[in-house]
């Protein structure tokens, strides 16, 4: 196995192409691309926000089911060559985003400030029962 090349950031067109093969000639790339993240060869670091748009994009766009659109991220997460440091609470964040009825940085603020022992302000009603205050 050759060693990993500096670590990309794919964008949001890039992820989509791949998940969605929908145009074949940029699919072709976007899956060369994540064939080698799959098996470690290359690594990538989804960025928070590159995530939520594609769930927006998913849903809003294409209309995928939010259980089916965070199932595919999730599995995306879990290649090998993915590197994030908050891969576990991006994991986290869309599996109680295909479990409720909150919006994904919604999920995304309740998973992080449940692990990282943070307060969450919010007037969002949702959120903020989810709302978890510091330790003392």
């Amino acid at each position: 196995m050759k060693k990993p090349r500096r670590s990309s950031l794919p964008d949001t067109s890039t992820i989509l192409r791949y998940l969605l093969r929908d145009q074949e000639d940029l699919y072709t790339r976007a899956a060369a691309f994540f064939e080698e993240v799959l098996t470690g060869e290359e690594t990538a670091t989804i960025l928070e926000s590159v995530l939520v748009e594609c769930v927006y994009v998913l849903m809003k766009f294409y209309k995928v089911p939010r259980a089916e659109a965070a199932g595919i991220l999730i599995r995306l997460l879990g290649y090998k060559g993915i590197v994030n440091e908050d891969v576990r609470e991006l994991t986290e964040s869309l599996s109680m985003f295909a479990d409720s009825t909150m919006d994904i940085v919604g999920c995304l603020l309740a998973i992080k400030a449940k692990n990282y022992n943070l307060s969450l302000f919010s007037f969002d009603k949702k959120l903020a029962a989810k709302r978890k205050q510091p330790a003392a």
